[in-house]
């Protein structure tokens, strides 16, 4: 009895690209992940100053595309130069406190344009 697939590329095994062997056989490294950076002379941060609730201050970085930045990254670099805490809520840095002035100084000093 004939299969459907019998014989062409999807009745055979999968494997791997660079070394040729079964998937399951391979001991090729995981591929590293490349992410297009865009350049920070090209992108303009917004900071800005909110209050949030129970009157709890805090200063957001919008305008970030998140896809061209590692936001994550640069979260821990501001957060370490600054002393403070913060998260990534989305697109936008949130950290601690009223820190408008210093979060605008550090990214201009990255190469950031600021607003």
């Amino acid at each position: 009895m004939s299969r459907l697939f019998s014989g062409t590329v999807w009745d055979r095994p999968p494997t791997c690209v660079r070394c040729g062997r079964l998937e399951a056989e391979c001991q090729c490294p995981p591929a590293p992940v490349v992410r297009p950076q865009l350049e920070p002379a090209k992108q303009t941060a917004r900071v800005a100053r909110e209050k949030r609730q129970k009157g709890k201050q805090v200063t957001v970085v919008s305008g970030l595309p998140a896809a061209g930045n590692d936001l994550p990254a640069l979260l821990t670099k501001l957060k370490n130069s600054l002393g403070t805490g913060g998260t990534v809520d989305g697109e936008t840095l949130v950290i601690q406190g009223d820190q408008v002035d210093r979060v605008k100084k550090f990214l201009a000093d990255a190469g950031y344009r600021v607003k």
